[in-house]
């Protein structure tokens, strides 16, 4: 494993039914896909032979549509799902060869866990809820006072300690449920659709602070969402799953400009890509761009290549000439041509 790779999945494999190991050895020796599976053996594939890997601050979007795997595979990660087959490593160590005592300790200390319906106990303050693993550790009752106290700051909930969750909204719940997985300061965080189920404006908000709270604290996430626009605002790479299967994996942009199949396709062909291609994507190399009659490329505005579609079209209306794209060290890099920037909002490259 990488010394930047924090969780990796290797060819994982669950299947579902008391017959699941004959099932494995089927697809091993017959290559069955799931259908056969089911009909054959009466067993139903979960996750089909999913590998990728998350390095270290990283928010990785898992996203699918509902049964296509994504709540199945994050369970994989700290075992509360044993994989019928594969591989699960965790910071460097083999999970499948923890003992129990190793892997409560991980899920203790390790892993912060966040899911759509947090399970608040409702009888329990705003901050017993937050200390509660904290508790559960034995820790003393003010330093689960501090820590909660500390976790509730950072997401935004001071002065609501002393509140039951029944006097909370739902995206304040939501916040709870966040506190009380950074409570331990975990290593890394599985969030299993935590804003899914919340309004528009709300999930907007939270994921808003979620961003800025990943950027603070440098937060190793597993994020899974059945909502591609969440993925693309929040994610540094997506895997896209189908029916157990990892599909395509990349940044936002490549999702977006280099669709792996038509399922994909399908999912990106409304998104809009004014935030998500760069002019790097589109750009003609400097020293291959043949200026047309009344281009100067002297006289043309210079950007970063790493600015997005949206700062292109800005700069690209007050001006008759193509965009020169700057390198880190300032030099001339590319060039994007007015028609270059169309193609580039209609369809990327």
């Amino acid at each position: 494993m990488q010394d930047d790779v924090v969780i990796e999945l290797k060819s994982a494999w669950k299947i579902f039914g008391s017959r699941d190991k004959e099932a494995m050895e089927a697809v091993k020796s017959e290559g069955l896909g799931k259908t056969e599976i089911l009909e054959r053996y009466g067993a139903v594939v979960g996750i089909a032979d999913c590998s990728f890997n998350v390095r270290r601050g990283e928010i990785f979007c898992i996203m699918g549509l509902s049964g296509s795997g994504k709540s199945t595979l994050v369970r994989h990660v700290n075992r509360l799902i044993e994989p019928t087959s594969g591989e699960i490593w965790l910071m460097g160590e083999d999970v499948m060869k923890l003992s129990s005592t190793a892997l409560r300790e991980i899920r203790a200390k390790k892993i912060g866990m966040v899911f759509q319906h947090m399970a608040l106990l409702p009888h329990r303050s705003v901050r017993d809820n937050v200390g509660y693993p904290l508790e559960i550790r034995g820790e003393s009752k003010a330093r689960r006072w501090n820590v909660s106290q500390h976790a509730l700051g950072l997401v935004g909930l001071e002065g609501f300690e002393d509140r039951f969750p029944r006097e909370l909204s739902g995206g304040m719940q939501q916040r709870v449920g966040l506190a009380r997985a950074l409570a331990c300061d975990p290593d890394v965080l599985l969030m299993d659709e935590p804003f899914s189920a919340l309004d528009p404006l709300i999930r907007r908000q939270l994921q808003d602070q979620f961003m800025a709270l990943s950027e603070q604290l440098h937060k190793t996430t597993l994020f899974i969402t059945h909502d591609l626009d969440e993925a693309i605002r929040l994610g540094t790479r997506i895997a896209i799953m189908k029916d157990g299967r990892i599909v395509q994996i990349g940044t936002p942009e490549d999702i977006v400009t280099n669709p792996a199949d038509d399922y994909v396709r399908d999912f990106v062909q409304n998104i809009s890509k004014l935030k998500l291609i760069f002019a790097h994507t589109i750009q003609v190399p400097v020293n291959d761009y043949v200026p047309a009659a009344g281009e100067d490329l002297g006289q043309s505005p210079r950007v970063s290549e790493d600015v997005d579609l949206d700062h292109l079209v800005d700069i690209a209306v007050t001006t008759t000439q193509p965009i020169v794209t700057t390198n880190e060290k300032g030099e001339d890099v590319g060039v994007v041509s007015k028609d270059r920037l169309l193609q580039g909002i209609k369809g990327g490259k």
